[in-house]
């Protein structure tokens, strides 16, 4: 780890999700900055993502379902979840 970053080492789950009505939601953790790579790229618009599962869950443009909520597409691939604060 970088000793320049005052953060506590922080282990990220195998699933999280930003949707608190999510069972794998965890406010705690979502207050670092957590970058997902998604096929090798970074990716700024990811709802949810799994490891262990291999896919992560991107918002489909601007569409909303009938109760607001973002449209999302399921991806499958190579997912490197990481702490952008501890990557520079």
């Amino acid at each position: 780890m970088n000793e320049k970053t005052n953060s506590p080492t922080v282990q990220l789950p195998d699933r999280l999700s930003i949707d608190p009505r999510s069972p794998y939601y965890n406010a705690e953790l979502l207050a670092y900055d957590i970058g997902v790579r998604f096929k090798g790229v970074e990716k700024n618009n990811v709802e949810e993502y799994c490891v262990s599962e291999g896919w992560v869950r991107v918002a489909a443009g601007a569409a909303r379902d009938r109760h607001g909520n973002p449209l999302t597409i399921k991806l499958s691939g190579s997912v490197e979840p990481y702490l952008r604060e501890a990557a520079n």
